[in-house]
């Protein structure tokens, strides 16, 4: 046993290893195999080794509960109950039960030492646009390991497992039932079981339904649908030149897999929705209603690759033209861009390989015309001259190369820096109304390149303090330029000198891209995922915002058209789902994980990644009260239907419960739940505000009182309860979500319908179902919507359920889905 914890311990250096090996960007190109090698004999010892630790922390709750209840048994014969799990070794325990809580206790709370839930991810923002190697840690997945000792053990526990209500008549049939990974029904106890990696989870009929329940009963489709109706955020943390206005008077941009058309004035919003996987880049043909975008690599449900590619569509129907590409590039495009003087009829692109492969393609045939070796280092803009169609420049870290074409080659010229400053990034390249090219780079210059040259004609210098992002040449032949340590937009004249200057504002971040608007407007994408709207003559306003960093906290309030979200940028918005605004933003010290709303809607409390939960005024946004339990992350904060309630579920595997006074304002602790063996993941209370039920990291369901945090062992107590929310991903109610090979992590979150009448999942393959309630049949049949390209963390419907809101995880996208 020590040595199974010591290897625990090896667990933990051995991800900080890894962590520090991945961080290192100074790491050759030329090594890049090796790492890959290195990476991957890693990630198998850290899987292999979290499915032994979460065998090893079952089997050791599972033997410490039974010496409790053995122990309790012999001081008071007759006396049920679970016994608590206190703080140190207590008065009267044998040795025997003491040396297994304390094996207990030293083993991890938390799977990976990061303190995240491993996840799969399909797509979302990388930690670091440089660094794509710290990219294989954030996407370390959940997947069973088929060795003959993992085996072994998970067919000892599940004969012995079994979950905590269940009651003494069903050990009988438990070794039978665990040997087949198809959900049993035990009819003379009332229970249904199924099976997550190989752990049983039992579930118990209510009485009403115990003579009548099968599971071949077929579960009808809903007939409610979803629509997308509103896309919140945008991508301008690590993409570029991806916001244009149409002729349409619609701004188009992406976030996700979903590119937005958002007409301003308007207020209406129109989606294209045919990519699988994140949108990292986007051109416009100059007919300005052809559109192409190009996606990432990414993976299907059951694990394929989906190669990444280009999508040529239409933008006023919305229908897909031409699909480019699939097979060809690897990883993901990340440039492409249309010629412009020869009609549009090429397409450039530049894709995310090794060697940054630069091909073209005449795109109405499908044909890739010619492909060249683009750069070893990254490539962050590529374009056609316009008024030269075999010619292509290109941009990027140490580099801007002139490509010329000539039938299937591209031969290159080197943009000559000579006697200037050579930057360490060319960030982005637009074109003069006479031909001339002009750059602007990481040391705040900008040069112009005569037309057709690769020498510099003529230099602003310090046009900015630190990196110009964007450039963006006006129908009137003046030029505005973004910064991004200055946040300036600077307007200059024919002659590049300094016309007029804007600044936005500090909480929306750098300028990412800029698009000219009608008469003398401005659009402007920052890289903290807003877009503002303004004139010189005038000041910027967000007409877009969203969040910077992974999003989880989702609360709808109890009575308004509004939801709160936050995340791990540590900032809470506060939206109105008509304006599709927020009310109120405001940053908080920690990154946030959860949110709950007040029954009365007065406040709504926050939970952070660091222990810490704290209750905001939904009026003010003011601090209301703020509270510390443990150190590790709040997953849940949960209000009782009542309001007289809070209860605050962690990984530290502990639920607190709390008193709650003066609407929400003053708060006392009255209970704490002790019992799980795992992470606490999802939390609902009983319609009486007596009873909470509880899903942890071990697809554990646990019962407890409300009012003292008392276990709840017998099944009979809670078999017929009725739940005022259905947010737990395991229960009888809702157990058909799992799809057939579920392993524990594919589903996030799910939630009923007000009426009772829906219920919603999000799934860790960006996908948002929609089924039937209950949903209490094996592998129930739903309708599957996508939009998200990240994991879905989190869905609720509105008050009215008119609505439904989904959350991405690292997409940082929130979607607004009308329910018809």
């Amino acid at each position: 046993m020590s040595e199974r914890i010591a290897s625990c311990g090896n667990l933990y250096d051995t991800t900080t290893l890894l962590l520090q090996y991945c961080n290192d960007d100074n790491l050759s190109a030329s090594s890049a195999m090796e790492v890959d090698d290195r990476l991957s004999h890693l990630e198998q010892r850290v899987q292999l080794q979290e499915d032994e630790i979460q065998l090893l922390k079952a089997a050791l709750a599972d033997a410490l509960r039974r010496l409790g209840c053995c122990e309790e048994q012999s001081q008071a014969p007759g006396k049920r109950g679970a016994p608590t799990k206190g703080e140190g070794p207590q008065p009267g325990r044998p040795v025997t039960y003491t040396r297994v809580r304390q094996l207990l206790q030293a083993l991890p709370s938390k799977p990976l030492s990061n303190g995240y839930i491993p996840h799969k991810r399909l797509g979302g923002f990388p930690s670091s646009p440089s660094s794509p190697k710290k990219e294989v840690l954030l996407s370390i997945k959940r997947k069973s390991i088929s060795t003959e000792r993992l085996s072994t053990a998970r067919r000892d526990m599940s004969s012995d497992s079994r979950s905590r209500t269940t009651s003494s008549s069903s050990s009988s049939c438990s070794k039978r039932d665990s040997k087949s990974k198809e959900c049993t029904l035990n009819a003379e106890d009332g229970y249904v079981r199924m099976f997550l990696r190989g752990r049983p989870v039992t579930m118990h009929i209510p009485d009403q339904l115990r003579d009548s329940y099968s599971l071949d009963t077929k579960l009808e489709l809903p007939e409610n649908r979803l629509k997308l109706q509103w896309v919140y955020g945008y991508r301008g943390r690590d993409c570029r030149s991806n916001l244009y206005l149409l002729p349409t008077g619609e701004i188009v941009y992406f976030i996700a897999s979903t590119v937005v058309l958002y007409n301003v004035e308007e207020q209406q919003q129109r989606h294209y929705l045919g990519h699988n996987d994140d949108v990292k880049c986007l051109g416009v043909h100059p007919d300005m209603v052809t559109i192409a975008t190009g996606q990432v690599a990414g993976t299907s449900k059951d694990g394929k690759q989906l190669p990444p590619h280009v999508r040529v569509w239409d933008s006023v129907s919305l229908n897909t033209l031409h699909v480019i590409g699939s097979g060809v590039f690897d990883r993901a495009v990340t440039c492409v861009a249309f010629s412009k003087s020869n009609g549009g009829t090429h397409l450039c692109a530049v894709d995310d390989a090794n060697d940054h492969i630069l091909s073209v393609w005449d795109w109405q045939k499908e044909k890739q015309l010619a492909d060249v070796k683009c750069s070893n280092d990254s490539v962050l803009g590529a374009s056609f001259h316009p008024m030269e169609a075999n010619l292509i420049v290109t941009c990027g870290k140490s580099h801007l190369n002139f490509w010329t074409m000539e039938g299937n080659t591209l031969s290159k010229r080197q943009g000559l820096f000579e006697k200037h400053e050579k930057p360490k990034y060319v960030l982005c390249i637009a074109f003069a109304e006479n031909g001339d090219a002009i750059t602007g780079d990481s040391s705040g210059n900008i040069y112009i390149w005569g037309k057709g040259g690769n020498r510099i004609t003529q230099v602003v210098g310090g046009a900015h303090e630190g990196g110009i992002f964007s450039l963006c040449v006006l129908k009137d032949g003046t030029l505005v330029s973004g910064g991004g340590k200055d946040r300036r937009v600077v307007l200059w004249d024919h002659d590049y000198q300094k016309k007029s200057e804007l600044e936005v504002p500090e909480m929306f971040g750098p300028v990412r891209s800029l698009a000219e608007g009608k008469q003398d407007g401005l659009f402007v994408g920052t890289t903290r995922n807003a877009i503002l709207q303004g004139s010189f003559s005038g000041e910027l306003s967000p007409i877009v915002q969203g969040h910077t960093d992974e999003l989880w906290g989702l609360d709808i309030h109890p009575s308004m058209e509004q939801f709160v979200t936050c995340g791990q940028d540590k900032l809470v918005h506060l939206w109105d789902t008509t304006t599709h605004q927020p009310l109120w933003s405001k940053y908080i010290e920690d990154p946030a994980r959860s949110a709950g709303f007040h029954p009365s809607g007065a406040v709504v409390a926050v939970g952070t990644m660091t222990g810490r939960w704290l209750v905001l005024d939904t009026d003010t946004r003011d601090l209301v009260s703020m509270h510390t339990d443990g150190n590790e992350i709040i997953s849940i904060v949960k209000y009782s239907p009542d309001g007289s309630y809070l209860a605050v579920g962690s990984h530290d595997n502990f639920v607190y419960i709390y008193a709650v006074t003066e609407n929400g304002r003053k708060y006392s602790r009255v209970g704490k739940c002790t019992g799980h063996s795992s992470f606490v993941t999802h939390l609902d209370w009983s319609s009486d505000s007596q009873y909470i039920v509880t899903n942890s990291g071990d697809y554990e369901i646990l019962f407890w009182e409300s009012s003292s945090g008392k276990h709840v062992t017998n099944a009979d107590t809670v078999r017929n309860l009725e739940w005022a929310t259905s947010t737990c991903v395991l229960g009888f109610s809702v157990f058909g979500i799992w799809p057939d090979g579920a392993d524990g992590t594919d589903i996030n979150a799910v939630c009923r319908s007000h009426d009772a009448k829906l219920l919603a999942s999000a799934d860790d393959f960006g996908k948002v179902h929609l089924f039937s309630n209950p949903c209490s049949q094996p592998r129930a049949q739903s309708h599957v919507y996508g939009g998200h390209s990240s994991h879905v963390t989190n869905v609720a419907f509105l008050h009215d359920d008119s609505h439904l809101i989904s959350t991405g995880g690292k997409d940082m996208s929130i979607l607004q889905w009308t329910v018809a």
